[in-house]
Protein backbone atom coordinates (compact mmCIF):
# COMPACT_ATOMS: atom_id res chain seq x y z
CA UNK A 1 0.00 0.00 0.00
CA UNK A 2 1.42 3.39 -0.94
CA UNK A 3 1.32 6.54 1.16
CA UNK A 4 -1.56 8.13 -0.76
CA UNK A 5 -3.73 5.05 -0.29
CA UNK A 6 -2.98 5.00 3.44
CA UNK A 7 -3.89 8.70 3.63
CA UNK A 8 -7.21 7.99 1.91
CA UNK A 9 -7.90 5.05 4.20
CA UNK A 10 -7.23 7.24 7.22
CA UNK A 11 -9.50 10.01 5.91
CA UNK A 12 -12.52 7.82 5.19
CA UNK A 13 -12.06 5.83 8.42
CA UNK A 14 -11.98 9.08 10.40
CA UNK A 15 -15.14 10.23 8.60
CA UNK A 16 -16.93 7.00 9.50
CA UNK A 17 -15.88 7.07 13.16
CA UNK A 18 -16.70 10.77 13.63
CA UNK A 19 -20.07 10.39 11.91
CA UNK A 20 -20.95 7.48 14.19
CA UNK A 21 -20.02 9.52 17.29
CA UNK A 22 -21.63 12.85 16.31
CA UNK A 23 -24.42 12.53 18.89
CA UNK A 24 -21.90 12.30 21.73
CA UNK A 25 -20.31 15.71 21.30
CA UNK A 26 -20.36 18.70 18.98
CA UNK A 27 -16.60 18.22 18.60
CA UNK A 28 -17.21 15.06 16.57
CA UNK A 29 -19.15 17.16 14.07
CA UNK A 30 -16.11 19.42 13.72
CA UNK A 31 -13.82 16.41 13.38
CA UNK A 32 -16.18 15.00 10.76
CA UNK A 33 -15.83 18.26 8.80
CA UNK A 34 -12.04 18.05 9.07
CA UNK A 35 -12.00 14.44 7.93
CA UNK A 36 -14.23 15.37 4.97
CA UNK A 37 -11.65 18.00 4.05
CA UNK A 38 -8.96 15.32 4.23
CA UNK A 39 -11.11 13.08 2.04
CA UNK A 40 -11.46 15.93 -0.42
CA UNK A 41 -7.70 16.41 -0.53
CA UNK A 42 -7.30 12.68 -1.12
CA UNK A 43 -9.77 12.78 -4.01
CA UNK A 44 -7.94 15.63 -5.70
CA UNK A 45 -4.51 14.10 -5.09
CA UNK A 46 -5.48 10.78 -6.63
CA UNK A 47 -7.13 12.46 -9.62
CA UNK A 48 -10.75 11.73 -8.75
CA UNK A 49 -11.85 15.37 -8.78
CA UNK A 50 -15.62 14.61 -8.57
CA UNK A 51 -14.97 12.83 -5.26
CA UNK A 52 -12.83 15.77 -4.13
CA UNK A 53 -15.58 18.26 -4.96
CA UNK A 54 -18.31 16.27 -3.19
CA UNK A 55 -16.17 15.80 -0.07
CA UNK A 56 -15.37 19.53 -0.03
CA UNK A 57 -19.12 20.27 -0.10
CA UNK A 58 -19.67 17.80 2.74
CA UNK A 59 -16.94 19.56 4.73
CA UNK A 60 -18.72 22.92 4.33
CA UNK A 61 -22.09 21.37 5.26
CA UNK A 62 -20.57 19.76 8.36
CA UNK A 63 -18.90 23.02 9.39
CA UNK A 64 -22.26 24.76 9.15
CA UNK A 65 -23.89 22.00 11.22
CA UNK A 66 -21.15 22.39 13.84
CA UNK A 67 -21.60 26.16 13.90
CA UNK A 68 -25.38 25.88 14.35
CA UNK A 69 -25.30 23.03 16.86
CA UNK A 70 -25.67 23.87 20.54
CA UNK A 71 -22.30 23.75 22.30
CA UNK A 72 -22.82 21.42 25.18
Amino acid sequence: MDTLTLFGLFAVTAMLVCYALEDRSHWFVLLFAASCALGSAYGFLQGAWPFGVVEAIWAVVALRRWHLRPQG
